[in-house]
C-alpha cells in the first residue's frame, strides 16, 4: 500500500504556527535581555552607591586637593552615551591620583556602566562606523574591553572591533570577571600610550617600537620588494640569552627588524621611563600575516619543531585561511649532512617567507649563516609558534593574557623546561634594565656559549 503524503492544514492554524514561533523565540530574546540589562543596572546601583559611601572619607579629602590645585573641585565634559544622548562626564578638576573617582556618580546616575564602551566625544561618536553603531544599544563603561588589552599591550585589533567583541559577547558574568581582570592590567600601565619611541634599546638590542598591523605589513613589503630581510622577535628570555652570548647579540644587531614579545618587554619599558605601542609577538601576528597573504601569490613555509607538528600547523592554518598559500613544512631533525637538501628543497618551493622554530638562538644563528643561499625573502625565527597552531600545546586563554599572566601558563603547561626561564630569567631581566636604566650596568664582554634556551 503506498504511503498517504501528509495532510496541510488549511486556515490561519497552518499558515500562522511559523510565524507564531518565530515571533515567541524573538519575544523570549527581548525578554532575557531586559533582565540581564536589569541586574546590570542593579549592580551598577549597589557598587556605585557602596563605593561612595565607603570612599567618602577619601572623596572628601580628594576634593580638598582638587580645590587647592585647581581652584575649583569637579570638571564637566560632554559625552555621548547610550542611544547617542549626551550627558556630562565628573571629574576631579586637577590632573592628580583619583581624578575619575567622582566618575561613579555617573554610574549611579545611569550616565555609565562599570563595563562597557569607552565613553566618546561628541566628534568620535560621529565618526562611528555603521557597523559599530550596536556600541551605542549599552551604557559606555568605566571598563572597556578596548582598554583592559591596551594595558597590557594585546589591543592588536581596532577599538571598534573590541566594543562589537564587549557588546554581543555581554553578560552579567563576563561583566564581573571583566572588572576583576582591570585590576591587575591597571598595574602593569596606564591604557593609553604617553612616551613610545620609535626604537626601545635593551642592552645593546635596538627592538622597533610598532603595532601589530605595521608589523605584517613591513614583512609583506618586503616579501614583494626582492630585498632579502631578516626579522627576529625578543622576549626577556631572548634578551637574557642575548646578554650574554655575543654571536647571538650580533645577529640580532644586523636584523633588519627586531620586534618585542612578551609582558616583560612592556614592564621593561616602564623601568626605562618609556612606553611599549603593542606586544608584537609571533603566535598573535602568524594568524594575521596569514589572513594578509591570503589569496595572493606569496607563500609560507614552515621549517622546524618536532616531526609532523610543521605540517600540523601548516594543515590547521589553511583550514582556517582559505586561500592561503604554503608552500611547504618538515620537522628540524635533521643532520649535517642532510642540511644540503633542506635548504634545496626550501629553495624549490618557491616560497616568499620562512619560518624558522628551531629555539633561540640556534635558529637565528642558523638563519645567518645561511643567508647567502636561502631564496626566501623573509626569515624569521619563530620559536614554539607550530606548537600552538598544530594543536600540540594549548594557548592560555584569554583572560590570562589581558592580565599579563600567559606566562604563568606556559609554565604550568611545561613546569621542568620552563621554570628556569620564568622563575630565575624573568626577574634576572627586570633587575638588568633596573640597573641599565640607572647607568650602573652595561653590557659586559660576552662569549658564544650557547645557553640553549627556546622561545615560546
Amino acid at each position: 500500500m503506498r504511503r498517504s503524503s501528509p495532510i496541510a492544514i488549511p486556515g490561519p492554524l497552518g499558515r500562522r504556527r511559523r510565524p507564531l514561533r518565530a515571533a515567541w523565540v524573538r519575544s523570549a530574546g527581548a525578554l532575557t535581555g531586559l533582565i540581564a540589562d536589569a541586574l546590570r543596572r542593579s549592580l551598577d546601583i549597589v557598587l556605585a552607591a557602596g563605593l561612595l559611601v565607603g570612599l567618602l572619607p577619601l572623596l572628601l579629602a580628594r576634593a580638598a586637593v582638587a580645590r587647592v590645585r585647581a581652584g575649583r573641585v569637579l570638571e564637566r565634559a560632554p559625552r555621548v552615551g547610550r542611544f547617542r544622548t549626551s550627558f556630562e562626564l565628573v571629574t576631579f578638576a586637577d590632573a592628580a591620583w583619583g581624578r575619575s573617582l567622582p566618575m561613579l556618580l555617573n554610574v549611579l546616575r545611569g550616565d555609565l556602566s562599570f563595563v562597557g564602551p569607552r565613553p566618546l566625544w561628541p566628534d568620535e561618536a560621529a565618526a562611528v562606523p555603521l557597523d559599530t553603531l550596536v556600541r551605542f544599544d549599552v551604557r559606555p563603561g568605566l571598563v572597556s574591553l578596548h582598554t583592559l588589552r591596551r594595558r597590557t599591550a594585546i589591543a592588536h585589533g581596532s577599538e571598534h572591533e573590541h566594543d562589537r567583541e564587549l557588546v554581543y559577547g555581554q553578560t552579567v558574568a563576563g561583566d564581573l570577571g571583566l572588572m576583576a581582570r582591570a585590576i591587575p592590567a591597571a598595574l602593569l600601565g596606564a591604557a593609553e600610550v604617553p612616551v613610545a619611541p620609535p626604537v626601545l634599546s635593551f642592552f645593546g638590542v635596538d627592538v622597533v617600537n610598532t603595532t601589530m598591523d605595521e608589523a605584517v605589513e613591513w614583512i609583506v613589503d618586503r616579501a614583494a620588494d626582492g630585498n632579502a630581510a631578516m626579522l627576529a622577535f625578543v622576549n626577556p628570555d631572548c634578551l637574557n640569552v642575548a646578554f650574554g652570548h655575543n654571536a647571538y647579540r650580533a645577529v640580532l644587531r644586523a636584523c633588519d627588524r627586531v620586534l618585542p614579545d612578551g609582558i616583560g618587554i612592556h614592564i621593561g619599558c616602564r623601568l626605562l621611563g618609556t612606553a611599549l605601542k603593542a606586544n608584537v609577538n609571533g603566535t598573535d601576528l602568524f594568524p594575521r600575516l596569514c589572513e594578509r597573504l591570503a589569496g595572493s601569490s606569496h607563500a609560507l613555509y614552515l621549517l622546524g619543531a618536532r616531526p609532523g607538528v610543521a605540517a600540523a600547523a601548516a594543515a590547521a592554518m589553511q583550514a582556517r585561511v582559505p586561500g592561503l598559500r604554503i608552500a611547504g613544512a618538515r620537522d628540524g631533525y635533521f643532520t649535517p649532512e642532510e642540511e644540503p637538501a633542506v635548504i634545496d628543497a626550501i629553495n624549490a618551493s618557491g616560497a616568499d617567507i620562512l619560518l624558522v622554530a628551531f629555539g633561540v638562538p640556534r635558529q637565528e644563528l642558523w638563519l645567518a649563516t645561511h643567508a647567502q643561499r636561502l631564496r626566501p625573502r623573509v626569515r624569521m625565527g619563530v620559536g614554539g609558534l607550530f606548537d600552538f597552531y598544530s594543536g600540540r600545546i594549548p594557548r592560555a586563554p584569554m583572560w590570562m593574557r589581558e592580565i599579563g599572566l600567559e606566562w604563568v601558563w606556559r609554565l604550568l603547561q611545561e613546569p621542568r623546561r620552563m621554570w628556569r626561564r620564568y622563575v630565575i630569567g624573568n626577574p634576572l631581566f627586570l633587575w638588568r634594565v633596573w640597573r641599565e636604566a640607572s647607568g650602573r650596568g652595561n653590557v659586559p664582554p660576552a662569549t658564544s656559549e650557547d645557553h640553549g634556551s627556546a622561545s615560546a
